[in-house]
């Protein structure tokens, strides 16, 4: 099974994303990827709304691991959020 969780990316980490290329989302997938180990599928392959972003990850992991991912990614996300705003 797969979710797609909508985020929002302060404008900081969107002139980060385009000052190397990458689609904004991408950029995000990949921080949290070297991060925390937690591989996720940038939305813009998926025809995401121009100025949305989201990601698609799998949610088929036992309960208790998922909670610790939800907890690990959540704790990311603030951490992204508060570095690039």
């Amino acid at each position: 099974m797969y979710s797609f969780p909508s985020i929002q990316l302060p404008p900081k980490a969107l002139q980060r994303a385009k000052e190397l290329g990458q689609p904004a989302d991408m950029f995000f997938c990949k921080q949290l990827l070297e991060e925390t180990g937690i591989c996720v599928v940038p939305g813009s392959g998926f025809g995401q709304k121009d100025g949305t972003f989201h990601f698609r990850m799998t949610i088929l992991p036992p309960l208790e691991k998922l909670k610790i991912l939800l907890e690990k990614l959540s704790q990311f996300y603030a951490k992204f959020t508060q570095e690039y705003s």
